[in-house]
């Protein structure tokens, strides 16, 4: 009977020995633990990241950081030359002067610029100014004009001439020029309007619509949401809170949100209804209409006279297309596809396309299991050609060339080693003259596509490499070195690199052998870049994945601690 007595003691005894080994958490653990947050590792980094702006001719621009600030880089890849966009000490100057204040080179006041077709200028927006400054001549000059606020939620035409938004559940347009506004539908009333965000889960006041290539037509729907159940969400605020509440279909709602798809032609304004049932509300990637910011699954042809599209039913388990004539309303079955599971037409990306110069459809279907192309006759939908075949899979269609019947595309699993890792490749329709255009073990794989042809940017090491320009077999760029801010010169300053990596990576170098990431979509070990020009004794690490591909020539010297 004693015994629990003892035991009881013990562990009381004990409990305040395992109290204090308990470490309390301090703000100054917080205050350190922060100095990693990306806001505060970011502007350490230089010389990575390029998101082009792609121009007329297969020339783009882009702003990247430099150790002095930002600059603006203009590429063409064709002549294989890359220069500033413009003189950043003579544009700072011409702004200082006009707007009566100091702009510093390399920290000019603004993000985002329009350059003339020329060349000759760039416009930007600075506050409640609009900006228009001379490139030529004697000197740069500036000169600044009111800003045109944009209109809000609303979608712009190809020529940026009008815009389309939502007002009072119906679709209006608006004439950028003279701000005149045109009411293009009538019987849009609450929970049946046109062009309506609204998928549940997700919504918006801008418009779901898309402008002909022409701007003169827009093809939308008007969206049933009547008897669908509610959804409340109750705002917390100072005072009294504020309760929302908007329509969002459930699974196992007898009444679902359906779309009727309409055409219209901005000359009258005339409606024209698509002569086919209610569509449900999806798409062949997502559970939206709107899936990548974009209406998924419609597309129109060059001279506006036709709208291809794909219905999805409920479940994602069967596709229709179809086809309409924009200015009848009369709706064509192309052909259907249907599956066990549930149908996906690429990965992150719409992966079919229609040739209307050809009367082809490019299709994406996994229906060996393997997701791959297929070429079809778009009228009869009789199927032509297998395009790709195999065990391995598409992933994304970039590009479409119809005058070379080519098409550029990611794809995984096709080349030896890690299924996870993307090529990039090209096929002729035919199925002919499948070539891949990237190394046999890339590292991570980002495609640029500009309306001329595929550009590659590749990311070796954990930097994203400036876009190559692709004429044929990809060839091995030489190696392009990222740096961190502070310390001078790039290859003898204080800037180092110091590259830390799993023990076990080590151990296993010589026999190149490497873990799997936790992502499973590379192997990693872990960079630390450290600016020893900010360090003041703590070395404020930057942690950053570091790609390693299966022998990579980098490897080693990232491994003795080279200075990059």
């Amino acid at each position: 009977m004693r015994l629990p007595a003892i035991t009881l003691v013990v562990l009381l005894a004990t409990r305040p020995a395992a109290a204090q080994q308990t470490r309390v958490v301090t703000a100054d653990d917080y205050a350190h633990a922060e100095r990693f947050l990306g806001y505060n590792t970011t502007p350490l980094v230089f010389g990575v990241g390029v998101r082009p702006t792609w121009l007329a001719g297969g020339r783009f621009w882009y702003r990247v950081a430099i150790p002095q600030g930002f600059e603006y880089v203009l590429v063409d890849p064709a002549k294989r030359t890359r220069a500033r966009l413009f003189d950043h000490a003579a544009l700072a100057a011409a702004l200082s002067r006009a707007a009566d204040t100091t702009f510093d080179a390399f920290h000019l006041p603004f993000t985002q610029l329009d350059l003339a077709a020329d060349g000759k200028s760039i416009s930007f927006d600075v506050a409640a100014r609009h900006w228009t400054c001379d490139l030529t001549g004697g000197g740069t000059r500036c000169t600044a004009a009111p800003r045109k606020e944009p209109l809000r939620n609303a979608v712009y035409s190809p020529d940026s001439t009008r815009a389309a938004f939502i007002r009072d559940n119906n679709l209006w347009v608006r004439e950028i020029a003279s701000g005149q506004e045109t009411q293009l539908t009538t019987d849009g009333i609450k929970d049946f309007g046109y062009a309506t965000d609204n998928a549940g889960w997700v919504r918006s006041d801008r418009p779901v619509v898309l402008w002909s290539p022409d701007s003169r037509k827009i093809a939308t729907f008007q969206q049933d949401e009547r008897g669908v159940g509610q959804m409340y969400l109750v705002q917390s605020r100072v005072g009294h809170p504020v309760l929302e509440q908007w329509n969002y279909p459930l699974p196992g709602d007898s009444v679902i949100t359906t779309i009727q798809r309409v055409v219209i032609d901005l000359t009258g304004p005339k409606v024209v209804r698509l002569q086919m049932p209610a569509d449900q509300h999806r798409s062949t990637i997502c559970d939206h209409v709107l899936c990548g910011g974009r209406w998924a699954d419609v597309e129109w042809s060059p001279d506006a006279s036709r709208l291809v599209f794909v219905s999805t039913s409920r479940d994602h388990k069967k596709e229709q297309l179809r086809s309409a004539d924009a200015t009848t309303g009369l709706v064509r079955e192309v052909f259907a596809e249907s599956t066990a599971t549930q149908f996906e037409s690429g990965f992150g990306r719409v992966n079919w396309h229609a040739l209307f110069a050809t009367r082809e459809l490019i299709w994406f279907s996994e229906r060996d299991d393997w997701g791959h192309l297929y070429l079809y006759d778009l009228e009869t939908g009789r199927l032509q050609n297998r395009i790709t075949s195999g065990p391995w899979t598409v992933l994304q269609v970039l590009r479409v060339d119809e005058p070379s019947r080519t098409i550029w595309f990611t794809a995984a699993g096709k080349e030896p080693g890690d299924p996870y890792f993307r090529h990039l490749y090209s096929v002729r329709l035919d199925g002919t003259h499948l070539m891949a255009l990237t190394p046999a073990h890339p590292l991570r794989l980002d495609a640029e596509v500009s309306d001329c042809e595929p550009r590659l940017s590749r990311s070796a090491n954990g930097e994203r490499r400036g876009p190559q320009f692709l004429r044929g077999a990809w060839r091995r760029p030489g190696p392009r070195r990222a740096g961190v801010r502070g310390g001078g010169d790039r290859r003898d300053g204080d800037a180092a690199a110091l590259q830390i990596l799993p023990r076990r990576l080590l151990r296993q170098h010589g026999r190149q052998r490497y873990p799997r990431s936790d992502r499973g979509d590379a192997r990693a070990g872990q960079a630390l870049f450290v600016d020893r020009s900010r360090s003041r004794g703590d070395l404020r690490p930057l942690r950053r994945r570091l790609l390693l591909g299966r022998r990579d020539p980098a490897l080693p010297r990232l491994l003795q601690g080279g200075r990059l």
